[in-house]
This record gives C-alpha cells, sequence and structure tokens, in this order.
C-alpha cells in the first residue's frame, strides 16, 4: 500500500510540474510585443517586392477573373515607406471589387507585427501550444479592444517561438467587416508565414482561400501576397526600382 501510494503521488507530482511547465509567462503579451518591435524596426531597414494575386473563383470551379500587381517597397526612418509599382496592375475580376480598405489590409494587416505600440489597441488571451514546422510555440489571441470606423486591424492568432518569442507565423481576418443598406465590404480570413532573414523573422507569403458570405451569393476567392528579395539598406545606398 505505501508503495501504491508513494507512485501515485510521485505521478500526480509529475503532472503537476508538466502542468506548471507547459505555462507561458504571464507577461507573455508584452514579451511578445517587444520582440516585434525589433522586427519592425528592422524591417523598416529593408527593400523588398511585394507581389499580389487575387483570383476569383467561379461558382462551378475554376478562376472567373484575378487582380495581380507588384511593387518594390522601402522603409526608411527618414522617409518611412515608399512604394513603386512595377509595370501595370492587372484587373479582370467579376463581382469582386478592391476596395481603400483592402489595400490598406494588404500593406499593414496580412504582414501585421504586434508591436508594443500596439498593445493598448488589443486584448490578448493564451490559447495553449502547438508545434509548427518543428518550432515550439505558445499560441497568443490577438484581438482588437473596439473598432472604430477608419481603423484596420488584426483578428486572430499568433504562433510565438517559446526560445525567443519571435512570432513564427499568423492566421486571422482584418476587421471591422463593413455592412451598410447600400454596399458590404467583407474581408477573408488568411495565413501569413515567416522566414528569417538575417537572423529576423519577417513575413513571406500570405495565403488566403475563403468564401465571402455576400447578400447576393457567397463568392469564393483566393489570395496570395509574396514578400521578396529583402535586402538591408543602408544609409549610404541609393534606392533604384527595377521595372522588368
Amino acid at each position: 500500500m505505501a508503495r501504491i501510494v508513494s507512485t501515485a503521488f510521485c505521478i500526480g507530482v509529475l503532472i503537476l510540474a508538466s502542468s506548471v511547465a507547459a505555462q507561458p509567462p504571464p507577461n507573455l503579451a508584452k514579451l511578445v510585443a517587444a520582440r516585434e518591435a525589433q522586427e519592425r524596426e528592422a524591417r523598416m531597414n529593408y527593400t523588398y517586392r511585394q507581389e499580389v494575386l487575387i483570383e476569383e473563383m467561379a461558382p462551378r470551379g475554376g478562376r472567373a477573373g484575378d487582380y495581380r500587381e507588384t511593387r518594390e517597397v522601402v522603409f526608411s526612418p527618414e522617409t518611412g515607406r515608399i512604394e513603386r509599382m512595377v509595370g501595370k496592375p492587372f484587373q479582370s475580376l467579376v463581382r469582386l471589387r478592391l476596395t481603400d480598405e483592402d489595400f490598406r489590409d494588404i500593406r499593414d494587416v496580412q504582414p501585421f507585427l504586434f508591436t508594443s505600440e500596439d498593445l493598448w489597441l488589443y486584448e490578448t488571451r493564451f490559447k495553449g501550444e502547438e508545434a509548427a514546422d518543428g518550432v515550439d510555440c505558445w499560441l497568443l489571441q490577438v484581438r482588437p479592444r473596439q473598432t472604430h470606423q477608419g481603423q484596420r486591424l488584426f483578428d486572430g492568432i499568433l504562433w510565438v517561438d517559446k526560445r525567443d518569442y519571435s512570432v513564427f507565423k499568423t492566421e486571422g481576418v482584418a476587421v471591422p467587416q463593413m455592412f451598410s443598406k447600400r454596399e458590404e465590404n467583407l474581408f477573408p480570413r488568411f495565413t501569413t508565414f515567416r522566414d528569417k532573414v538575417d537572423g529576423h523573422w519577417f513575413p513571406v507569403h500570405t495565403h488566403s482561400d475563403d468564401t465571402l458570405p455576400f447578400a447576393n451569393g457567397p463568392l469564393r476567392m483566393r489570395m496570395s501576397i509574396k514578400y521578396l528579395n529583402y535586402r538591408k539598406f543602408s544609409a549610404t545606398s541609393s534606392v533604384t526600382f527595377d521595372a522588368r
């Protein structure tokens, strides 16, 4: 009996220890935001190419139309963000109409970085842990405390590397969705993947395949945004745009 009690006690201790070990730091959101602030600051010293493809899918399958554009993007502390269209956008969408909010989301929400400046806008909640591509991650839910007209915010989940609080992947939707008597402006769920660039975790690909529930009938769309050719931009560099 003593041996059974002792064994049960040891199992209980192991379970308790495992449970305690699985808990994230109580200030996880602040640690992530501080790390993200470093990544944003670093990214502002890089140029990259952004390739956007938005596809409208036909009701019976296949592609009804698409929108394509390529931009060269430069961040710098002195000038902020500079963009240059490479060639002309191509547009053959049928029912789907891209709005100013869509282009703001492409710029700010799909490559979302959750920095210290954003903490007051969002509420966060720990949602567990998960391994993604061999990386042990905390799952951190990030939701706007409230939304106001004119805002574009992120609502979703961050995959956070347990080792250094870097964000490995984001999944969510741009909000608010916009409804009125005259129009609906709906936005798809998406996943943005990151990869290491000179030791920093930068967005490299956003993917979406979602059906938007418009009142006049659902519309399936797909979206791909690629962030390519990251190159560090120094004070002595000259900015040139490749028109190929």
